[in-house]
């Protein structure tokens, strides 16, 4: 152990913020700054810790600080901008957050068009503009309500999305035309991340577009569909999501096993799982559940629409079933963690 060296006290604060023993993090990394105030890794590490241990104010005179030494670091923008958002401030959080596309995990998410940028103040009369999902599905769902709002400005609106939610995103109101990123894209004047349009459009809280449900209702057939394999509804029907993308950075969060949810099964309700490849301790438990899995039916979000159409309620993780839900006008209990996702 080397007790004065920055470097060392630095990663092991770090190792103990990556554990969740924030508490402890901020100790070691107290020690760092104690050394070498300057030393920018630590500043780093120790907003991060304050803010997932909720300390919000402390936090933000920490990235403040961090602004100062590492003002360009994209990374450094990212995770204020993350804080930003959580807090309300949305004017500095959408700004701060085109940082993502500096980011190395995120530059391969979006083409190098030639066509210019839409920022949201040059003219889109008679124009066609790309709308590019940049991000994961659930953002593609949550920020594709801003698509109609581009068309009222005049503009033809080509929406390319992930395969997976094709389907369901090609039927959204005033969307000229609907690609998945496998097929080719026609001609267009201007383009625009999916993600940054609340940005072009200047949202703050008060201005959120918060429609009661922005999606279009599923096809009539298939919602029937639907209602003859769930059978008699003579009992509260909910829809349960308790995981999400398992690659996810924030993951062991976000997420957690069937057995959490258990308790919930001796109320009078049918229980319906809305979970697509569950993991293999929560797949055993399952099968001795009286949870409806119909899940091998759900071969796209179109179908996972239609199946939530038919419940009372879902009760979800933080992940793209939330978004979907929600947006069709579902009632939706979002199950977050301790620090939960300021976008996401």
């Amino acid at each position: 152990m080397e007790p004065d060296n920055p470097f060392v006290l630095n990663g092991i604060g770090y190792d103990m913020m990556q554990l969740g023993r924030h508490a402890k993090a901020l100790r070691w990394l107290s020690r760092a700054l104690e050394v070498q105030p300057d030393f920018v890794k630590a500043v780093h590490n120790t907003a991060l810790s304050l803010f997932q241990f909720n300390r919000f104010d402390e936090a933000r005179v920490g990235f403040e600080r961090l602004m100062q030494l590492d003002g360009t670091n994209p990374e450094a923008i990212w995770d204020f901008a993350l804080l930003q958002m959580l807090t309300g401030d949305f004017e500095a959080g959408w700004s701060g957050r085109e940082a993502r596309f500096n980011l190395p995990s995120v530059k391969v998410r979006y083409p190098n068009f030639d066509r210019p940028q839409w920022h949201g103040d040059e003219p889109l009369e008679d124009k066609t503009i790309l709308l590019y999902a940049d991000e994961g599905i659930g953002d593609s769902i949550q920020f594709a309500r801003y698509a109609p709002m581009v068309a009222a400005l005049g503009a033809r609106v080509v929406l390319v999305v992930e395969q997976a939610v094709y389907s369901l995103l090609s039927r959204l109101s005033r969307v000229a035309e609907c690609r998945s990123k496998s097929d080719p894209l026609p001609a267009f004047d201007l383009h625009c991340p999916i993600s940054s349009l609340p940005l072009a459009f200047r949202t703050r809280l008060d201005t959120i577009p918060a429609a009661t449900s922005y999606l279009p209702a599923p096809p009539p057939d298939r919602i029937r569909a639907w209602e003859d394999r769930l059978g008699p509804h003579d009992r509260l029907r909910v829809g349960l999501v308790w995981s999400g993308n398992p690659n996810h950075s924030n993951d062991r969060n976000r997420s957690m096993p069937l057995r959490a949810l258990m308790r919930l099964l001796d109320v009078d309700a049918t229980f319906v799982s809305l979970q697509k490849d569950p993991r293999e301790d929560d797949r055993t438990m399952l099968a001795g559940t009286a949870i409806v899995d119909l899940t091998t039916q759900l071969t796209n979000f179109a179908e996972t629409a239609a199946l939530v159409s038919c419940l009372d309620l879902v009760i979800t993780v933080d992940t793209s079933v939330a978004h979907l839900a929600a947006a069709l006008g579902r009632p939706t209990w979002i199950l977050l963690p301790f620090t939960p996702d300021s976008v996401g």
